[in-house]
């Protein structure tokens, strides 16, 4: 049995301890701890570097290899319109995913042990210490899991010489993904669409975090009914 009275020590390695809160756990995680300097996640030093990843290994790692992907098309002679509509095909497939990775997978609810525990090191993380520069973006590793099945769905839905691209447009989107929510985190924009955003997503985080599950656009948000009401919005100014 779990102690109603467990507290977490922030002070040791968090990942083991947050299993133990149980039903505490979703209260807990949403209460958010605002420190540039992220908690150590495993007492091991070889476990622990694996969860700490900078921005600029996201383009670094899978830019070239959307490229790639789209070469694959190009040489086998997918024509320019073509090619171009397939990117954007699967720029707006990652819009989709990713709002509903966000929605369904990273905001599963959880109060058992390994469910704890797994959600916290998947996302949990994140909403406790929101500003972890490190722990912001995928580590490619985990990344590549996902990739596979993406690949598969893109060669399901689409000829062979349109799938490579679709699957190019779709990687694209999630380094858009990555990159841009690392910026809403540490920039400091003034004005417009980049403020605009910054301001949805620290909504998200400190405000409702039942809405809002966009990054890259609130499109997803307005046609399922997860758009923020607007007097949360207002409170977050």
């Amino acid at each position: 049995m779990v102690s109603k009275d467990f507290t977490v020590d922030l002070n040791k390695p968090l990942v083991f301890q947050v299993g133990h809160l149980g039903e505490a756990y979703e209260e807990w995680v949403h209460q958010p701890i605002i420190s540039k300097e992220g908690p150590r996640f495993f007492g091991s030093d070889i476990l622990e570097s694996t969860t700490r990843t900078v921005w600029w290994v996201i383009p670094l790692v899978w830019l070239p290899i959307v490229c790639w992907a789209i070469s694959i098309s190009v040489r086998m002679g997918l024509p320019l319109l073509q090619l171009a509509a397939a990117v954007a095909g699967g720029l707006f497939i990652w819009t989709f995913l990713e709002y509903t990775l966000h929605r369904f997978l990273f905001h599963i609810k959880t109060k058992g042990y390994w469910g704890n525990t797994i959600h916290y090191l998947l996302h949990g993380c994140h909403h406790k210490h929101p500003m972890d520069g490190l722990r912001l973006v995928f580590p490619p590793a985990a990344a590549a899991i996902i990739c596979l099945p993406f690949w598969n769905l893109m060669k399901l839905l689409s000829p062979p010489s349109v799938a490579p691209t679709l699957f190019g447009g779709g990687l694209l989107g999630y380094v858009i993904y990555d990159v841009t929510h690392y910026y809403l985190h540490h920039g400091k924009p003034s004005k417009g669409i980049t403020q605009n955003m910054k301001r949805y997503h620290m909504n998200h985080h400190f405000r409702i975090e039942d809405k809002g599950f966009g990054i890259t656009s609130t499109f997803w948000d307005r046609v399922f009914g997860t758009l923020p009401p607007a007097k949360a919005a207002e409170k977050s100014r």
